[in-house]
């Protein structure tokens, strides 16, 4: 072959690498925008496909959380805020624009979502409905819809709760938030709100405990699956969690003693 043949074949190669580049480069992570089915893990969270996006500025109370309704009566609310988020979405695709990775938990990314037909956003709407706080840092414009949610005592601010940040932390000793707050029941209310015995969601049984060794590894606290030794002896968690996944997540570790269940 002469040298002009071998240049032009080395060229022609060099062009091809270049142009197959992006998507070499793009299979190592998210991609920019994804549109797909979308399934619900909690109210901060959707996956599309194998990616799990965190809603952006959004910060809704976890699965296991309780709040006080305005008749002062506990409920669910982490559970009835991903129903709500389900009902937005309400089957159709959403698509998912990645606004960058979590700073708590990289493997998963940040994103502003909309359902298919919605001019607003999931973010906006779901913070409008009142099931959802804003939470920094914030590129979906969901600021004007948290203070009127606040403002009209829509979805949690009509009862009473903690922010979403301070439960998974347990700063049992944060602000109240909510329309039926009442100072002179204090102590009464954050015992509802932090329960000794933390009911287990459904198909969610993680254990968690919250603990001061964790944060040798940058942890809060220390998870235990079924089948680890610790498991049973784990009686009074501080948390549950539905997969490993949540719970790092959140920033709790694997039990040293644990083996995947069989």
């Amino acid at each position: 072959m002469s040298f002009r043949n071998s240049f032009a074949a080395a060229r022609a190669f060099a062009l091809v690498l270049f142009l197959a580049l992006p998507g070499f480069l793009g299979s190592a992570g998210p991609a920019s925008a994804l549109t797909a089915a979308a399934t619900v893990r909690d109210a901060n969270s959707i996956q599309l496909g194998d990616v799990t996006y965190r809603l952006d500025g959004v910060d809704a109370p976890e699965l296991d959380q309780v709040c006080i309704d305005d008749h002062a009566d506990p409920w669910t609310c982490g559970i009835e805020a991903r129903d709500q988020l389900a009902k937005l979405i309400n089957k159709r695709s959403v698509r998912c624009d990645d606004v960058g990775p979590e700073k708590s938990f990289g493997k998963r990314h940040r994103a502003i979502c909309t359902a298919e037909g919605d001019k607003t956003s999931l973010n906006e709407q779901l913070v409008k409905l009142g099931f959802a706080i804003a939470r920094e840092p914030i590129k979906a414009n969901v600021k004007p819809a948290a203070a009127d949610a606040k403002s009209a005592s829509a979805g949690l601010w009509k009862g009473c709760f903690v922010a979403p940040q301070e439960f998974r932390t347990g700063k049992k000793d944060g602000t109240l938030l909510g329309a039926a707050c009442r100072a002179d029941r204090d102590k009464e209310i954050r015992g509802v709100l932090f329960p000794e015995d933390l009911t287990m969601p459904p198909s969610c049984a993680i254990k968690g405990k919250l603990a001061v060794r964790a944060r040798v590894t940058g942890n809060i606290g220390i998870y235990h699956l079924r089948g680890c030794p610790s498991y049973p002896a784990t009686t009074k968690p501080d948390r549950w969690f539905c997969s490993e996944d949540d719970a790092q997540a959140a920033g709790f570790r694997k039990a040293y003693n644990c083996r995947r269940p069989k």
